[in-house]
């Protein structure tokens, strides 16, 4: 379901078809749900592959962007209803989320968590480490090759219209820059978080998610 959240990066081949369309340089998701000016440049290597649910944007820097959003079925409706914003979110997150990569890197774990009420009606921001986890490990420039880094993804989750929203992407610069890299941990979190949030600000909503049939 989210494998496509940490894929490594790699070239797009040039017959690749999108589920989704792209006109002006704006991607429509397949399903309505949302539009988003691409925030990678075909100058930069950048290049644009989805599936039904989750579209990643790449470039030949490390940049790596994905977007996911979800329908919610009668289940993920009700639980949503019954825990909350807050609680719903962190249940999707370890329920569904965490496990696709820990499924791409075993070691990963969850550094901290932190719910921002005021954003889009809630919003839970995940930072994860992953040992050897990076999209961008080809693309070291200083440092040694040795013992593989290990990655910090940004994750932004809430709930808008009937789906529920995933954005991530990874702080490329703690491998790109090898021993030159000294952030801590409160100024990468506040690096991740601003990325995502600019991504969020960049997408808008189209329509709610349709209602399921009755079996």
């Amino acid at each position: 379901m989210f494998a496509a959240l940490a894929t490594p990066l790699r070239a797009q081949p040039s017959h690749v078809v999108l589920n989704g369309t792209i006109n002006n340089g704006v991607y429509v998701s397949p399903t309505g749900a949302f539009q988003i000016e691409i925030p990678v440049l075909a100058a930069l290597g950048g290049s644009v592959h989805d599936t039904a649910s989750v579209v990643t944007f790449q470039d030949s820097f490390g940049l790596q962007i994905t977007v996911g959003a979800f329908p919610q079925d009668a289940t993920l409706k009700w639980e949503f209803s019954t825990r909350g914003t807050k609680d719903y979110l962190v249940y999707f997150f370890s329920t569904y989320v965490l496990p696709d990569f820990k499924q791409f890197c075993a070691g990963t774990t969850i550094e901290s968590a932190r719910f921002a009420p005021e954003f889009v009606d809630g919003t839970l921001f995940t930072y994860i480490l992953m040992p050897g986890g990076s999209v961008v490990q080809q693309e070291r420039v200083f440092g040694d090759l040795g013992a593989p880094p290990v990655a910090k993804r940004g994750n932004a989750l809430f709930v808008h219209n009937g789906f529920t929203f995933v954005i991530s992407t990874e702080l490329s610069e703690r491998v790109t820059e090898g021993s030159h890299y000294h952030k801590t941990t409160e100024q990468e979190d506040q690096i991740l978080r601003a990325r995502l949030v600019d991504v969020v600000k960049k997408m808008s909503y189209i329509k709610a998610a349709p209602p399921k049939s009755a079996p």
